[in-house]
């Protein structure tokens, strides 16, 4: 069976809903049993560190890159299958997209919302055709999914942008998308 990387997009922080570390920790749970090798920003802290420790826990392939300049911020986890250093933040999503069959965002902040929108717009682009789903835990997304909406409704995107994003609402329906997806 062909190991598929699946790129996670999340935060350094773990976030105010308990929730979202318990799903951040099942998802990495799933990665050696579903043979998913993890692509993610290779820190060691929040939900990034939450995803890593249950991946590797699992006995997946872990695959992290981070910038040299949130080496110390997001505590670089060099103890991965393998770490990369890359000069900046644009190399880094570079890599990382590079690296996967398809991506999933899970609760994050401003830096999980700009790779969000530049894997969206590669997309909307035709640079690509990989899988992007959102983990709406507890609703997180709901106002990102609206504004996407919206930005179709008010006439900027064409209604097939919001056929480029899945919505997964917990750890097993993402599961089942990703394994669709990558059939």
């Amino acid at each position: 069976m062909t190991t598929r990387s699946i790129c996670v997009f999340c935060g350094s922080r773990s976030g105010g809903d308990a929730a979202y570390q318990t799903a951040a920790e099942q998802f990495g749970a799933s990665f050696a049993e579903n043979n998913w090798r993890l692509v993610y920003g290779a820190g060691d802290v929040g939900l990034m560190g939450a995803v890593a420790n249950a991946a590797q826990a699992s006995g997946a392939e872990t695959f992290g890159v981070i910038p040299t300049h949130l080496l110390e911020w997001e505590v670089g986890k060099t103890d991965l299958t393998n770490f990369i250093v890359t000069e900046n933040m644009h190399e880094r999503k570079k890599v990382m997209f590079m690296n996967c069959d398809a991506i999933v965002v899970l609760p994050g902040g401003a830096g999980s919302l700009d790779e969000f929108f530049e894997v969206l717009t590669w997309r909307q682009l035709k640079l690509h055709a990989k899988p992007i789903v959102l983990l709406n835990i507890n609703g997180f997304w709901d106002p990102l999914i609206g504004l996407v909406d919206h930005v179709i409704a008010q006439g900027f995107a064409d209604a097939s942008l919001r056929n480029f994003v899945q919505v997964a609402s917990d750890v097993t329906e993402l599961q089942a998308m990703l394994d669709t997806a990558l059939a």
